[in-house]
């Protein structure tokens, strides 16, 4: 699973349309968590790209650059989407394999992912770092507690989930009766296929794959996972392909940001909460008709909006 560039990936002249932001990324390895990373690939697009479809244009186009910063501005704010898919990035990501099952979820991009039935997977398994070994969350099902657990427990958590990887790692070897290049250890002993044997590693292995994605698709997938109440471990590798999209699509992603990454959507109900704010009269939650979870979430809006995102 090597990550060097080929010379096939040589520089060359090129008359389509390029981001100069992002020409510098191209086949870097951007390391995520203890042995993950996100690599540039290929793109497609850039801010011009956005504008031109939008306007059903060609070329290099006419308009001014502050123009083509307020048409994408009205685009993101009102919600035209389908200019945003003119752009594509496809990115090489290693990721433990539980990050990945939650990243799939995301059905719109294309995927081909390293293949365990064909090679033998790495020895390389994710272990958290001891600020992000907390208990399980009093009010949120599927999260962790902001504070860590106590140092002895965190050490002794970790300890378990490095044996329990290393054994299975170490079984997984012995199923296949081959190490890690594919030789026979044992001659004479018959092995496990490699498509039955992967069956016993542990979901903080490694894989990899290739991601292609639009634009649109992309900022969705940031709003989800780059957002404080996604899970340390995506927010990680969603935070580092949002600093890419930054120099890829520079107007679009401060547009992005502005309306939705640090924007709120509030509901009908909120909305007439916030017109009698406005017309200086008392809410609260009993006679406000949100429940009081929606009415946490009002409140962190209008009181408090440094807590968006």
């Amino acid at each position: 699973m090597s990550t060097e560039k080929s010379t096939e990936h040589a520089p060359a002249v090129t008359r389509r349309a390029i981001a100069e932001g992002i020409e510098p990324l191209l086949y870097e390895t951007l390391p995520v968590l203890d042995h993950g990373f996100v690599r540039v690939i290929d793109y497609m697009g850039n801010d011009a790209a956005i504008t031109q479809a939008a306007r059903v244009s060609y070329g290099s186009g006419t308009k001014q650059v502050q123009q083509d910063r307020g048409l994408i501005r009205y685009l993101m704010r009102h919600w035209h989407t389908t200019p945003f898919e003119m752009c594509e990035i496809k990115l090489h990501v290693k990721l433990p394999i539980f990050v990945a099952r939650q990243w799939i979820r995301h059905r719109t991009a294309n995927v081909n992912e390293y293949s365990a039935r064909y090679s033998i997977m790495d020895k390389e398994f994710y272990l958290p770092s001891p600020e992000h070994c907390a208990p399980q969350s009093q009010n949120n099902k599927q999260g962790r507690q902001p504070e860590p657990l106590s140092p002895q427990r965190t050490a002794e958590v970790l300890e378990i989930l490095k044996q329990d990887a290393t054994r299975c790692y170490d079984d997984y070897i012995a199923l296949m009766n081959t190490d890690e290049s594919g030789h026979v250890l044992n001659e004479g002993t018959e092995g496990l296929a490699r498509e039955l044997a992967r069956m016993n590693l542990t979901l903080n292995y490694y894989t990899q794959w290739y991601w292609k994605i639009d634009l649109h698709n992309l900022f969705h997938f940031l709003y989800l996972r780059a957002d404080r109440h996604a899970q340390y471990e995506i927010r990680a590798y969603a935070d580092v392909i949002y600093d890419i999209v930054k120099q890829w699509v520079p107007v679009a992603a401060e547009a992005f940001e502005e309306y939705r990454l640090h924007g709120a959507h509030l509901s009908k109900t909120m909305v007439a909460m916030v017109q009698k704010l406005w017309r200086g009269e008392a809410v609260d939650q009993a006679t406000s008709g949100l429940s009081p979870r929606e009415w946490e979430d009002f409140m962190r809006v209008v009181a408090d909006p440094q807590n968006i995102s």
